[in-house]
C-alpha cells in the first residue's frame, strides 16, 4: 500500500512579538481580558518585507532541512493560505522559484483556518497518485493585514507564521500498524454560516481586500460540536479509539476551545499540543507551526498515532491521522 509519510517539518514567525500589554496600549482591552476568553499571551506581526510567501519559504526551508531532502526532490507544492501575497498568481509560486525546484506543481488552496488541512489531503492523494513523489505542504498566513485593529473582539485574536510538511509516497505493510504515514482524512464544508466569519471585501465584490469579521459565539459553538464528531468519524473509518492516540494536534483558535472538545471527546488535556498562548491563531499556519514546535521539543516521536483537527470560516472543517 502507497502512503504519503512525513519525512520533517518546519516553521516561521515574523520577527515582531506583540504582547497582550502591548495591544492592551493599542485598543480597549486588558492581558487578563484576552487570557482568560483565549489563553493568548503573545502573538507575531509581520513587518516590512515579511509576507505569506517569505514566511512559507522559511518554513519550507526547515522543513526540508529535518528530513534531509534537497528542494530539487520536490515535484508538488501545496500551500494552504487566505493570505496571498497577490490575487494572483498563486504564493506557492513564488516559494517554488525562491527554492530553486521550478517545473513541478505548486498552488495555493483557500479553506482558511483549515486550509491545511485541505492542503494535506490534496497532496496526499496526489502522491497516492503518482503525480509527485515528494512534495511540500504548507499552511502561511499574514492575517494582521486583514484585520480591523479598532475591534477588540477579533484584532487581539490573530497572528502571523508558517508551517510546513515534507510528504513522500512510500510502500508499507497495510497489515503493520506502525507503518507511517496518513492513514485517513475526513473534510467538510457547509456555505450557510459564511455570515458568522468571513473577510468582507473581495477583488469581485468590493474590489477591496477587505477586514474579517466574526461572530465569536456563534463560531465557538459549532467548532466544539464539529470538531468532536469529524475527529470521531477519522476515529471510526480508521478502526482506532481515542485511548490509542499519543497526540492531537488541533487547529490554535483559542483555548477554551481546545479544551471543550478534548472533554467532548474524553482526551486527557496532556495529550492536546497548545500552542496558541504563544502564537494566537495563525489559521492555515497554526496545525504545521504546532506540531513543528512539539516535533522540536520532543514531545512528538517518530511512531506515535497524530491526529490533526481544525476548523475554520465558511464554515469548512476536518481530521487527518497519522503515524508519524
Amino acid at each position: 500500500m502507497l502512503r504519503s509519510v512525513i519525512r520533517g517539518s518546519g516553521s516561521a514567525l515574523p520577527k515582531r512579538a506583540v504582547s497582550n500589554a502591548e495591544m492592551a496600549a493599542m485598543v480597549d482591552t486588558t492581558d487578563e481580558w484576552i487570557v482568560e476568553r483565549t489563553g493568548i499571551r503573545n502573538r507575531y506581526i509581520a513587518g516590512e518585507g515579511e509576507t505569506t510567501a517569505t514566511l512559507a519559504t522559511e518554513a519550507a526551508r526547515q522543513a526540508l532541512a529535518a528530513a534531509g531532502i534537497d528542494a530539487s526532490e520536490v515535484g508538488l507544492i501545496v500551500l494552504a493560505t487566505a493570505t496571498p501575497d497577490q490575487t494572483f498568481p498563486a504564493s506557492a509560486t513564488q516559494v517554488q522559484h525562491a527554492l530553486g525546484c521550478n517545473g513541478g506543481i505548486a498552488f495555493d488552496v483557500a479553506a482558511v483556518c483549515s486550509g491545511f488541512l485541505y492542503a494535506l489531503s490534496v497532496a496526499d492523494s496526489m502522491l497516492k497518485t503518482g503525480m509527485a513523489k515528494t512534495a511540500l505542504v504548507i499552511g502561511s498566513e499574514t492575517f494582521s493585514r486583514i484585520l480591523d485593529w479598532d475591534d477588540r473582539t477579533t484584532c487581539v485574536l490573530f497572528g502571523d507564521g508558517a508551517g510546513a510538511m515534507v510528504l513522500q509516497a512510500q510502500e508499507v505493510d497495510e497489515n503493520d500498524p506502525a507503518a507511517p504515514g496518513i492513514i485517513a482524512t475526513k473534510l467538510h464544508a457547509d456555505g450557510r454560516h459564511n455570515e458568522l466569519l468571513y473577510v468582507d471585501g473581495g477583488p469581485s465584490t468590493t474590489g477591496t481586500v477587505g477586514k474579517l469579521r466574526m461572530r465569536g459565539k456563534e463560531v465557538f459553538r459549532h467548532a466544539v460540536t464539529n470538531l468532536a464528531q469529524v475527529l470521531q468519524d477519522v476515529l471510526a473509518h480508521s478502526g482506532y479509539t481515542a485511548t490509542d492516540l499519543d497526540w492531537v494536534v488541533p487547529h490554535q483558535a483559542n483555548a477554551r476551545i481546545l479544551d471543550a472538545t478534548a472533554r467532548k471527546l474524553g482526551l486527557p488535556a496532556e495529550k492536546v499540543i497548545v500552542t496558541v498562548d504563544r502564537h494566537a491563531n495563525t489559521s492555515a499556519a497554526s496545525v504545521p507551526l504546532a506540531y513543528d514546535t512539539a516535533v522540536r521539543d520532543g514531545r512528538i516521536k517518530p511512531g506515535d498515532l497524530v491526529m490533526f483537527e481544525a476548523m475554520g470560516g465558511g464554515f469548512t472543517w476536518g481530521a487527518s491521522l497519522a503515524r508519524v
